[in-house]
């Protein structure tokens, strides 16, 4: 009933703001509508933070694929040794204390969780499942922006953005394209390419005099040293 009452509501309100009716295919579960004056990223960032951690129960599937790091437990030598190959967690014994040997996925995204894992994954202290709210879709200026374009991870968003300056930069300074930030240094690059070619070709310019001078000098001491 309250998703068919959600569904009424936003077709109705699509007659004053084109396109939110998009929204209505992503009423499954138990929806909810959200209005507020942040932006769709803002939005999603907020959520996300505000999630919390929980263990994953028997028969509940798992979000992402679960791994389960090398290092030490807490268990003393027993029987969960066994338990722990049973699901595909390789360990062993070090200092009188349980170790997981190397890091093991013991479930895929997706895989319906048994009792038996379930219950060891708890033990770990691992907990796959993430409470809050789910942001499925964000409706904005007639424009619908799904979930997986707003969950972005926000560093690797800023290395990208560097990384395309700094191969912008790069490029821009081996095509001899001017820019303002390349116009500087590329006068730089072409001065000293011009004094080199000057000194080489013994060109008496105002800026190579200088170093043809001391050239024509060390060539000297050069010559002298070995004439005697």
């Amino acid at each position: 009933a309250k998703r068919r009452l959600l569904k009424i509501a936003l077709e109705q309100a699509s007659k004053d703001k084109p396109g939110v009716e998009k929204l209505v295919p992503y009423l499954k579960g138990m929806p909810a509508l959200i209005f507020t004056k942040d932006n769709p990223f803002a939005l999603s960032k907020t959520l996300k933070k505000n999630k919390s951690s929980a263990p994953i129960k028997a028969g509940q599937k798992a979000p992402n694929d679960i791994i389960v790091p090398a290092g030490p437990t807490g268990f003393a030598p027993g029987p969960v040794i066994g338990q722990l190959g049973s699901v595909g967690i390789a360990a062993g014994i070090d200092a009188g204390k349980v170790v997981i040997k190397k890091d093991s996925k013991v479930a895929k995204e997706g895989d319906v969780i048994k009792e038996e894992l379930a219950a060891l994954l708890t033990r770990l202290g691992i907990e796959p499942m993430e409470i809050g709210l789910d942001l499925t879709a964000v409706y904005e200026n007639g424009e619908l922006f799904e979930k997986k374009v707003l969950m972005i991870d926000e560093q690797e968003y800023l290395n990208n953005i560097t990384n395309a300056h700094r191969w912008a930069f790069n490029l821009a300074m081996e095509a001899g394209i001017l820019t303002p930030e390349t116009t500087e240094l590329m006068v730089q690059k072409a001065f000293r390419e011009a004094k080199a070619l000057a000194v080489e070709a013994v060109i008496y310019a105002d800026a190579a005099i200088e170093a043809i001078l001391a050239k024509a000098n060390a060539q000297c001491l050069g010559l002298k040293g070995v004439t005697g």
